[in-house]
C-alpha cells in the first residue's frame, strides 16, 4: 500500500521583497522537491516559485488553483496526488495559508483523509501587526472586512470598540487597499477619543510603517495608506 504523502503549509512574502530576507532555507529546499502545489493565482504562484527558486522547471509544475471560482466540489480532487504518495504545496497569494485564505477548506479537508498537515514557519500580517501594537495579545479577535455601507459600518464600528472594552480584547480587521484612507478618516470620526488605534502597512517590507495613537491623535495627523496593505486595531482601556 503506498504510503500518503504530505500537505506542506507554505507561506509567502507579503509583498515584493527577496523571498529569503523573510522565510527560512527550509521553504526554499521544500519547493525544490516538490511539483504539486494548490494556490490561489497560478501567475502569481509561478512568479514566486521562480523567485525563491529560479532553477526550478515550470513545466514540471502541476498547479490546482483555489479562489473565490473554485466550486466546492472541486476540492476533494486537488489532494489526489497525496493519496498516492506525492507531497503538496498550498500557497497562499500573500502570508500563512489558511489565515484570512481560502486554503482552510484544504486543510479541513486533509484531516479528513488523515492527511498529514505540516506549516511552515514564515510571515502572518495579522500576527505581526499585533506583535508590535502594544495592544492585549492575550485576547484579540479578527473580523476580516468590516460593512461597506456607510451607516452599518459606523455601527460594527463602535461594536468592535465597545467589545474590545467589555472584554479587553484588541479587534483587528482589513480593508480593501484602496478604500483604507476612509477606513482610518471612520475611525478617527466615529471611535471614543482616546481609544487606541494601530495602523500596521507595508509588513516586512521597506516601506514598512506601524504607529499605536489615540482616535484623537490620528484625527489631526492623517497618513496615506492608499493602495498599501493595512491592519487596522482597535482597544479602547
Amino acid at each position: 500500500m503506498t504510503a500518503l504523502g504530505q500537505l506542506y503549509l507554505i507561506p509567502t512574502t507579503l509583498g515584493d521583497n527577496n523571498p529569503l530576507d523573510v522565510l527560512p532555507i527550509t521553504v526554499k529546499h521544500l519547493i525544490e522537491n516538490t511539483d504539486y502545489f494548490i494556490v490561489e493565482n497560478t501567475k502569481s504562484a509561478r512568479r514566486f516559485i521562480k523567485k525563491i527558486c529560479p532553477e526550478k522547471s515550470q513545466p514540471s509544475l502541476i498547479l490546482f488553483e483555489l479562489n473565490k471560482r473554485t466550486e466546492t466540489s472541486e476540492l476533494p480532487d486537488f489532494l489526489t496526488p497525496c493519496l498516492n504518495g506525492k507531497n503538496i504545496g498550498l500557497l497562499s497569494d500573500a502570508g500563512c495559508p489558511g489565515v484570512a485564505d481560502p486554503g482552510a477548506d484544504i486543510v479541513k479537508i486533509a484531516h479528513q483523509k488523515n492527511i498529514k498537515v505540516n506549516p511552515l514557519v514564515g510571515p502572518s500580517s495579522i500576527l505581526m501587526a499585533m506583535m508590535s501594537s502594544g495592544m492585549n495579545g492575550q485576547s484579540f479577535a479578527f473580523n476580516g472586512y468590516l460593512p461597506i455601507d456607510k451607516s452599518e459600518r459606523k455601527n460594527e464600528i463602535k461594536r468592535l470598540e465597545r467589545l474590545s472594552f467589555e472584554q479587553n480584547q484588541s479587534q483587528l480587521f482589513i480593508e480593501t487597499p484602496y478604500r483604507n484612507n476612509k477606513m482610518l478618516e471612520d475611525l478617527a470620526n466615529y471611535l471614543d477619543a482616546n481609544t487606541n488605534i494601530c495602523i500596521a502597512c507595508d509588513i516586512t517590507l521597506p516601506t514598512e510603517y506601524i504607529k499605536t495613537q489615540t482616535a484623537s491623535y490620528w484625527k489631526k495627523n492623517m497618513v496615506d495608506l492608499h493602495k498599501r496593505p493595512t491592519i487596522f486595531i482597535i482597544h479602547k482601556n
